[in-house]
């Protein structure tokens, strides 16, 4: 059992691993914050569309929330990407490190009356802008749902079985 335990942290340490490590410090942070409000997230999740969220998280009433993660201005600002993001959540937010500019949030090309905003650090993580809820469709709930789901056990059967690891 402790080697499996073992191999399940490794597995989950992987969050993220090509982004820097500031990136992975968000990710942390948000996943705690998230925890704390009964949300269970995951880092890195393939969407329908054939982009992968940063963070999907889920709620008791099957709520989905998409995070995206941002460590630079450079990056910000070249995202273009993100509205494809839209389509695949209830709650959309951006995170970012403590000391990152938070003044290009507040225009409309990122959406402010829809997108939350979220500072976060490796140890915790704060909501400055709630999101807007624009609840998805029955139909898409259900698939990113299972989606989501059958993500989670893989990853976790990668725990358990190193040869399963990253099939997901």
């Amino acid at each position: 059992m402790v080697a499996t335990l073992a191999q399940a942290k490794s597995q989950a340490g992987s969050c993220l691993d090509d982004m820097p490590l500031v990136a992975r410090d968000v990710a942390r942070g948000v996943a705690r914050l998230f925890f704390r409000q009964d949300l269970v997230s995951l880092c890195e999740v393939p969407l329908g569309n054939g982009r992968r969220a940063d963070i999907l998280a889920l709620d008791a009433r099957g709520n989905l929330t998409l995070v995206e993660i941002k460590v630079s201005r450079a990056d910000l600002m070249g995202d273009r990407k993100w509205p494809e993001y839209l389509d695949y959540c209830d709650r959309f937010f951006w995170a970012v490190p403590g000391g990152f500019d938070l003044s290009p949030f507040d225009t409309e090309a990122f959406q402010p009356e829809r997108a939350g905003l979220i500072v976060a650090d490796r140890y915790d993580a704060a909501v400055l802008r709630e999101a807007a809820v624009h609840p998805l469709a029955a139909p898409r709930r259900r698939v990113e749902t299972l989606r989501f789901a059958r993500g989670a056990a893989r990853r976790l059967l990668g725990g358990l079985d190193p040869g399963l690891a990253g099939l997901d």
